[in-house]
């Protein structure tokens, strides 16, 4: 029986609830799952800066038991990542469910009998709420 090969991918910035989650049910649905950590230089094209450095955001994940294997995400391509590593289902948030950009992801993964599964956004968490209200509590010193 052939092995299913799950991927996602993210920044994993001050880790949290949300990305455990994600993980422990990408594992639960592959045999072996690859984890694309955001390299620093891809963050900051997305107009951010990691608090925690690659280096060490990679090693934390690498860390996780439900993560078989992890590999720098250095660009936003996810079909190039697939050329590299050849996954059988990719797993997203689903804040992104149904936008254009991973409707045209999806047909493109389509073709090559990729599935994407989205899971629920975990509400309440996130690296930019944590970021937020850090900041809030610094400004009130």
């Amino acid at each position: 029986m052939k092995k299913i090969i799950g991927y996602t991918a993210g920044v994993y910035d001050l880790f949290h609830i949300g990305h455990l989650n994600l993980l422990r049910n990408a594992k639960g649905l592959c045999d072996y799952l690859i984890v694309g950590v955001s390299s620093d230089i891809l963050v900051s094209y997305k107009n951010k800066k990691a608090v925690i450095p690659f280096s060490e955001r990679i090693e934390i994940v690498r860390a996780i038991k439900y993560v078989d294997s992890v590999v720098p995400q250095e660009n936003m391509d996810k079909f190039e990542m697939w050329k590299k590593v050849k996954f059988d289902v990719m797993f997203v948030g689903d804040d992104w469910y149904n936008t254009d950009k991973w409707k045209d992801i999806e047909e493109q993964f389509e073709k090559v009998g990729v599935k994407i599964v989205y899971f629920p956004y975990t509400k309440g968490t996130s690296s930019t709420l944590i970021n937020k209200t850090l900041e809030d509590l610094r400004s009130k010193k």
